[in-house]
């Protein structure tokens, strides 16, 4: 089966690249970046790089290159303390709607399964005290819901990850971003006393490779919100067989 990643260089992008690698069943993996991915280095015969610098944008050579391709993980994100609100929402959210709209085009007479990484904490009601990634993230879910609606093939999990735990994962040590050592810090007091708030990347990793795989057909439990497509933390923790 064929993939597209996004965010391969980042933490949550990293533990999908290193699940897919490893998953006998994905036969190839098209990774959209900004710039060269250490972890496909060597795996060429898998892992294909398309350096790509505008997400708003696809043209007919790289749809040609990706039309069999059956899912993606979006896991491109930034955070909106790194950038302006404007910079937040195009990448947020004007970034994989583009995208979702572009890969419903790969093949129309088949479905296309588009996994979003949002996070806890993304709200579709927000208040007063609401952060800007809650809000916007939000609209991004309730964006690509409607889109998924509105378009016969595409399907769309919106994917709510917590604390993303990599302590326990240690082949993606050499390529994730570093980690302050206060997160560290967190993650183990997280872990005491509120486990199912954490994310281990190696089972959010794989569990988010599936969902890509599947034929998005909406999920069940009490856990899954949006008619069978949200999946909150705790979900995905089950769904990694936390």
């Amino acid at each position: 089966m064929h993939l597209i990643l996004t965010g391969a260089t980042g933490l949550v992008g990293a533990a999908v690249l290193q699940n897919m690698l490893a998953m006998e069943s994905v036969s190839r993996i098209s990774i959209l970046s900004r710039r060269p991915v250490k972890m496909a280095e060597g795996h060429e015969a898998k892992a294909k790089v398309y350096i790509h610098n505008d997400y708003k944008s696809y043209d007919k050579a790289l749809l040609e290159e990706l039309k069999d391709a059956q899912g993606v993980v979006w896991a491109q994100g930034v955070s909106q303390n790194d950038v302006t609100k404007e910079e937040y929402h195009e990448i947020t959210h004007e970034y994989p709607v583009a995208a979702a709209k572009a890969f419903a085009t790969l093949h129309p007479s088949e479905p296309f399964t588009f996994v979003y990484v949002s996070g806890e904490g993304a709200t579709q009601t927000p208040g007063v005290f609401t952060a800007q990634f809650g809000r916007v993230k939000g609209q991004a879910e309730q964006a690509l819901f409607d889109l998924a609606k509105a378009t016969p093939n595409l399907r769309v999990y919106n994917v709510r990850p917590a604390a993303v735990d990599w302590r326990q994962h240690p082949e993606i040590h050499p390529f994730m971003p570093s980690q302050a050592a206060y997160k560290k810090m967190a993650l183990s007091s997280i872990s005491l006393v509120y486990q199912s708030f954490t994310t281990p990347t190696r089972q959010m990793g794989r569990a988010m490779a599936e969902l890509a795989m599947s034929r998005g057909e909406p999920l069940q439990g009490s856990d899954i919100q949006m008619e069978g497509t949200l999946v909150s933390n705790v979900a995905l923790r089950r769904l990694g067989g936390l």
